[in-house]
């Protein structure tokens, strides 16, 4: 296209130039003749000597544009011959990550040009690419000093973006406004598509931009089956787009072991299992349930929700620890995780107050690989229904209050507690501080060790995983820490900005009401 465009340019500089010369041609006749006619011949050899200075700085002036215009072709054909020699080359050289990645550039170029400078320069362009695509967490991860200095992907469809940061203006979930966001989203899907060589309607995936190194893309497309996914790994690294990997994924043989601390709240616990059967029984049927009861109080009923889950749906995939101490969320997780004994499997550490459908599940399995990733998905954490609808007697089901929008919720960045990782990874890693009692920071804790570690961590908002409003309790005997970070999360967890600014102001705005009445009243209006 650059070169097209420059030839496009160097026409219109001739045409220029041609009526340029035109015009000298003319204006010479004319000043010719006329000074003959009424000047003589004195006139004659003066006006001869002007035109000939002149015509001799347009000379110049033509000479200086022939010149530029022939330095403008050959960096043309530099650059061409450049990009040629990447596209045909960029194939083996920068095809060397490890379990042989597939890498190309999505370039276009030809021409002629200096054979040695181009393969000089093509070698520079090639290291350049192969640093920065070596330099960011792609294939393998990163040691970070903490969980500031993660970069989160945002999540996207084929409609939606899913971000993180939103301020006051911007929704959890929109369409990409921006023009340039639009097009490199347009620009990732079709040469995504075209690698694939079909259509596809299903498909979920995640970026992020490390603002020294690249932007990466990872987009993942539902395949013939329901257990079946193709993914396509992309990297801009401020050039050409790069192919890095193009694979597919069977999940058919990754069973999940949900992970559940408890201790008493068996209504929510009810209301999970409900889920739990549609969701993993029904849906999924991969799945193991482990429940680490606390104390002794409803335990039996506990027991009695499981067992007639079991006899309806005729699920046998469960186990009830019980552990007669303080509740320790910490020490759940890693009692729950030590417990299985049948080999490396993925768990999923969850809440009792969490609601997720079977498509997150299947981002849970295509977001971790032991050894290498764990998954830290940022949940859509939901506003006290109450506040959002008006009234408890307006509230609809659970299933219809789980929609992704600014006035219904928010992506809870500041929570870690949901993650799914091995079995392995997360013995290796050290298991949770099981010191810390009760109520938050156990969960930083082992994300920070992760983040210290060379597993890369995934960590992005999950469309399929959503946090159910209850009021929060924080109990007086928390240290004040811990005590701080319940405060917040329960002021965070009650409504929007907005709607927490209308209920600031709320009598302000009613004694506002009613004096529109008053005025309304005193001022009928005339029949």
């Amino acid at each position: 296209m650059l070169r097209r465009g420059l030839l496009a340019w160097v026409s219109r500089v001739g045409g220029i130039l041609v009526l340029l010369c035109c015009s000298l041609s003319l204006l010479y006749v004319m000043t010719c003749t006329g000074p003959v006619q009424s000047g003589g011949p004195p006139g004659v050899h003066s006006y001869q000597v002007l035109l000939q200075e002149r015509e001799e700085q347009h000379r110049l002036h033509i000479s200086s544009l022939k010149k530029q215009i022939a330095q403008l072709k050959e960096a043309l054909q530099e650059r061409s011959q450049q990009l040629k020699g990447v596209q045909e080359s960029l194939k083996r050289a920068v095809g060397g990550p490890a379990e042989g990645h597939e890498v190309r550039a999505g370039l276009q170029g030809g021409g002629l040009g200096d054979a040695q400078g181009a393969k000089s320069q093509q070698t520079d362009l090639q290291e350049f690419l192969r640093g920065q695509l070596s330099k960011a967490e792609v294939t393998a991860g990163t040691r970070l000093s903490s969980e500031y200095a993660v970069v989160p992907f945002e999540s996207f469809t084929l409609q939606r973006v899913y971000q993180l940061e939103m301020g006051l203006t911007r929704h959890p979930e929109e369409k990409p406004v921006r023009k340039d966001k639009r097009e490199e989203l347009g620009e990732v899907l079709e040469m995504a598509l075209h690698s694939l060589n079909t259509p596809s309607s299903e498909q979920d995936s995640i970026t992020r931009t490390e603002k020294d190194k690249g932007t990466l893309y990872e987009l993942t497309f539902r395949g013939e089956s329901s257990n079946e996914f193709k993914r396509l790994v992309l990297f801009r690294p401020f050039g050409p787009l790069m192919k890095v990997k193009n694979e597919k994924v069977d999940t058919s043989s990754v069973p999940i072991n949900i992970i559940v601390p408890l201790s008493r709240r068996t209504d929510k616990f009810r209301q999970f299992m409900h889920n739990f059967r549609e969701v993993c029984v029904r849906q999924d049927g991969r799945v193991h349930l482990t429940v680490v009861y606390f104390g002794k109080e409803q335990m039996s009923e506990v027991r009695s929700i499981l067992e007639n889950a079991s006899r309806w749906v005729n699920f046998k995939n469960y186990t009830l620890l019980q552990l007669d101490e303080e509740f320790s969320r910490g020490r759940g997780l890693d009692v729950g995780a030590r417990a299985w004994k049948a080999g490396n499997v993925l768990l999923f550490f969850c809440d009792v107050d969490i609601y997720f459908n079977a498509d997150f599940l299947n981002t849970c399995r295509l977001n971790t690989q032991p050894g290498k990733k764990v998954f830290y998905p940022v949940l859509f954490s939901q506003y006290n229904p109450t506040l959002i609808y008006g009234s408890p007697e307006h509230v609809p089901p659970v299933e219809q209050q789980l929609v992704i929008k600014k006035d219904t919720g928010f992506w809870r960045d500041f929570g870690f507690g949901m993650t799914c990782q091995y079995r392995s990874d997360f013995i290796n890693i050290g298991g949770f501080d099981i010191d810390i009692k009760g109520w938050g920071g156990e969960d930083v804790h082992l994300y920070r060790k992760y983040l210290h570690s060379n597993l890369l961590v995934v960590r992005a908002p999950s469309r399929g995983l959503f946090h159910l409003w209850h009021e929060k309790q924080c109990a007086d005997e928390l240290p004040p820490d811990q005590y701080r970070m319940c405060m917040q999360s329960k002021a965070m967890n009650e409504a929007s900005h907005g709607q927490l600014g209308m209920l600031f102001f709320r009598h302000e705005i009613e004694a506002h009401l009613r004096r529109q009445k008053q005025q309304q009243n005193s001022n009928p209006k005339k029949t």
